[in-house]
């Protein structure tokens, strides 16, 4: 696996990340990663027939997580290279397939396109966690899901916000420059039915490799969330995330796409074959 590191930032993190990487898994095209001065850089990952290319924000590159986001890319990488349906599937296409003659309101749609990138991020981490560590991601997921409740909007009626109790100190701001894309904040307060289906997808990863026990903070959290959306299904969410097959057909993966797409914005009806 040939890396080129670019940009005002380390290659320390980098060059690990593929060491650990290499030890499960490899990757056919060079891999070339563009630190950017800009905070506000969102960590992307692009394709094409010469290689891959990482744009990370040097804020990130600098971070504790910087090995863990690059471990994480390297596996988005490694399913496209294999053409993993939830890689090659498109998602306009599925999110069509799901909502055709249904009005849908702007941010659910939005919130279809995190939907469907949780599910390619439970397949990239399935990867990452066989060559590193969980430490970090567990107490990520736990931090950013905290700083989504804490930062529901306020509603007057119910008075105090919940998020009050959870320590702010101890959790990050959600839309950190760096975090991955799934945990960035898309309205000016986080939105209660989206965070409500992070925590799904956050309990569904721990569960899914039995990284925490039942008594974890997490659980905790998730359910506050849930709790401030009581329109979504923390545990039906919760489920769909955790079963998706390890290695699905196109058919089988599109028609999980279709299926949670609905569940969320279009009323949960069954996706046909």
């Amino acid at each position: 696996m040939g890396i080129r590191v670019r940009g005002p930032g380390p290659a320390d993190p980098f060059l690990g990340a593929r060491d650990l990487f290499e030890t499960e898994h490899e990757l056919d095209r060079p891999v070339t990663v563009q630190i950017r001065d800009d905070p506000d850089e969102r960590t992307r990952v692009s394709h094409d027939e010469d290689g891959h290319l990482l744009v990370i924000s040097r804020q990130a590159a600098t971070s504790a997580m910087a090995r863990e986001l690059a471990l994480h890319e390297f596996a988005h990488m490694h399913h496209y290279e294999r053409d993993h349906p939830s890689h090659t599937q498109s998602t306009e296409e599925a999110i069509f397939l799901a909502l055709a003659g249904r009005s849908v309101e702007r941010r659910k749609l939005a919130h279809c396109y995190q939907i469907a990138n949780h599910m390619k991020d439970i397949y990239a981490d399935d990867l990452r966690l066989e060559v590193a560590p969980a430490d970090k991601l567990v107490a990520f997921l736990e931090s950013s899901v905290a700083a989504a409740v804490a930062d529901r909007p306020r509603d007057p009626a119910r008075g105090a916000e919940r998020g009050s109790a959870l320590d702010r100190s101890r959790t990050p701001a959600l839309d950190r420059p760096g975090a991955p894309a799934a945990w960035k904040r898309l309205t000016p307060a986080a939105d209660p039915e989206i965070t409500a289906v992070n925590a799904a997808f956050a309990l569904a990863l721990v569960e899914r490799h039995d990284l925490v026990d039942e008594g974890h903070r997490l659980y905790d959290i998730a359910h506050a969330a849930a709790q401030d959306a009581p329109g979504v299904s923390l545990e039906a969410f919760k489920r769909r995330f955790r079963t998706l097959s390890a290695d699905p057909d196109e058919s089988e993966y599109r028609k999980a796409l279709v299926d949670v797409t609905r569940a969320y914005a279009g009323g949960g009806e069954q996706a046909a074959d």
